[in-house]
């Protein structure tokens, strides 16, 4: 797969990606910083756990049988900020919420039974890590983008095309997790989408350029307008 493949393109070269990923005994972890830490008892014990319920009915990431962890992570490093170990992790943590907390002892010892693409269990401490990492990537491409978005670095035009590419990216990852996307709700949501974005272009425009001239028509701008 290209790394930069275009957009009407990508959903056709991604599935044919993750459907490929066929070699489960091609595993590398060792690119991640923490991973020698995280790992808890070995997995390979001659008779299988009696797994709780809830982790025998998880269904999600089925789609990625027989992936390759070091594939999945090329993927998503090449797309996102965050790594397959984080993205695994944070989907895992807003699954088993409970009322007190999250089941990190659970989601630690079942790891490669939740998630195809894992090979160890994990302890309670580097399921939070990981999870902790997830969120401040998250806040801080969420600062990168809104920045760019309000920065005025980008035309109208440019911006759409920003939010359609990563927009497609989002989709297929919550695809690949098990949601069924009808295109009535692809729709709607890229609708709302491209509102919210409208109002951040004229607002932050306003922001921009308080008690100043506008640069499309010259009408001054200000504080009570």
């Amino acid at each position: 797969m290209s790394n930069d493949p275009s957009p009407p393109e990508r959903d056709t070269e991604e599935t044919d990606r993750m459907d490929g990923m066929d070699e489960p005994n091609g595993i590398n972890e060792t690119d991640e910083k923490t991973e020698s830490s995280a790992h808890g008892a070995e997995s390979g014990s001659d008779s299988a756990p009696e797994l709780p319920p809830d982790v025998q009915k998880y269904a999600r990431f089925k789609k990625m049988d027989g992936a390759e962890y070091d594939r999945v992570n090329e993927f998503l490093r090449d797309r996102t900020y965050i790594t397959a170990r984080e993205w695994a992790i944070a989907r895992l943590c807003a699954d088993f919420r409970t009322e007190t907390g999250v089941e990190m002892t659970k989601i630690g010892n079942n790891l490669p039974y939740l998630i195809p693409f894992m090979t160890d269990t994990y302890t309670p401490q580097a399921v939070n890590q990981a999870r902790s990492a997830f969120e401040d990537k998250v806040r801080k491409a969420g600062a990168t983008f809104l920045y760019g978005a309000m920065s005025g670095f980008f035309t109208a035009e440019e911006l759409d095309d920003v939010m359609y590419e990563v927009t497609e990216v989002a989709k297929f990852l919550l695809e690949v997790e098990g949601v069924d996307l009808s295109v009535d709700d692809e729709l709607a949501a890229e609708d709302r989408i491209s509102d919210v974005m409208r109002e951040v272009r004229e607002s932050s425009e306003q922001l921009r350029h308080d008690e100043m001239e506008c640069p499309h028509c010259g009408h001054e701008i200000g504080e009570n307008e």
